[in-house]
């Protein structure tokens, strides 16, 4: 099996990483903007970008999608539904059928 070979990078804040895909994001700057607290704290870096991508901040506005278009954004996996609707349920939510 062969390893990529892992560049050095900078963010624009200044956070030096070494990653060997071609994603932009800097794992310390991710870090920094996890919610604390909240749906979205619970999930991936990857699955939370999804979401807030497609303008999804809210449980309220989560309701509005059915599971099968949640999984349709890029960076949702299926790990993340059951969280979600645990979410959703404990806000008396749920997805849209």
């Amino acid at each position: 099996m062969t390893t990529s070979e892992k560049k050095l990078r900078t963010c624009n804040n200044g956070h030096t990483y070494y990653k060997s895909s071609d994603c932009p994001t800097c794992p310390t700057c991710e870090q920094e903007r996890k919610p604390e607290h909240g749906f979205l704290s619970v999930l991936s870096a990857p699955a939370r970008r999804a979401l807030e991508n497609n303008g999804v901040t809210t449980l309220q506005q989560l309701s509005n999608y059915s599971e099968k278009e949640i999984l349709q954004f890029h960076g949702m996996g299926p790990g993340s539904l059951p969280k979600l609707r645990k979410a959703l349920e404990e806000d008396g939510l749920s997805f849209r059928p």
